[in-house]
């Protein structure tokens, strides 16, 4: 009863609500115990949908139900995060590096006593048995998403299979039209009944999509633009080093060729 945790069901909630993607899950660990301080760990993924594929996933660190927005590098959670194997689950990564792949991670840990890497509370620290409850959180979320992104293959490899299958039915239908004299009506019937009996030998193709109405556009806004001007304040500051740089490159051959000329 001394610590409080956010909840599956609540931390799954606003990720939809912050994040439009095809596929949530989350979890929330048994108490366990640091040098005699309980605590709780909870993890929460959203998969697929709007999210970038070919960037590193989005990790989002909360202390006590507090966000933790700086020295990510620095904090047990991220450093859970690098040495889960995630392509065991559908995501790219490299050796002991942050994944690649349309996913959020969020991960939460509550206690009495919140251990940070110093003062100003912006990391946790590296203890054995928070690590090992974060990485057993991850792979608990890490086993539901390779279950969907196994199951979302599975269904892009049948509707190929299909799609192979559907574009040879008019052909055969006409081949039969041709051989057995058969008219337009018969010829249309024989393309039904075929499309029929794959429908019915092969299922109903179900379809996964983006549907998510709890998502709201406004509140995922927040804190997007301000990062997408530092991007581009950033980008343009680099240029800028850049140009410069060049200007004084060419400032340098101007000043060597009448020396060089000389000693012609």
């Amino acid at each position: 009863d001394c610590i409080s945790p956010i909840g599956e069901e609540e931390l799954e909630k606003g990720l939809r609500k912050e994040i439009n993607a095809e596929f949530y899950c989350s979890t929330t660990r048994n108490p366990s115990v640091y040098r005699g301080n309980p605590f709780i760990i909870e993890a929460a993924m959203a998969f697929g949908g709007e999210q970038p594929a070919d960037k590193t996933v989005r990790i989002m660190r909360f202390a006590n139900r507090v966000p933790l927005l700086y020295q990510q590098g620095a904090c047990a959670i991220t450093n859970s995060l690098m040495h889960t194997s995630w392509r065991s689950y559908g995501l790219n990564q490299s050796k002991n590096s942050i994944p690649v792949g349309p996913c959020t991670i969020v991960v939460h840990m509550t206690s009495v006593w919140v251990p940070f890497t110093s003062e100003s509370k912006e990391a946790l620290a590296q203890y054995n048995e928070i690590v090992r409850e974060i990485k057993f959180a991850l792979q608990e979320c890490g086993r539901k998403l390779a279950s969907f992104v196994n199951k979302k293959r599975r269904i892009k490899d049948e509707g190929k299979k299909r799609s192979y299958i559907e574009k040879y039915i008019p052909h055969v239908a006409e081949a039969l039209h041709e051989l057995l004299g058969l008219d337009e009506i018969s010829k249309k019937k024989i393309e039904d009944d075929l499309c029929e009996i794959l429908e019915h030998t092969r299922g109903e193709l179900e379809e996964i999509k983006v549907d998510n109405p709890d998502y709201d556009p406004e509140l995922a806004k927040i804190g997007k633009e301000e990062k997408e001007k530092k991007e581009e304040k950033e980008e343009s500051e680099s240029e800028t080093g850049k140009e410069s740089k060049e200007d004084k490159n060419d400032k340098v051959k101007d000043k060597k060729k009448p020396g060089q000329q000389k000693l012609m």
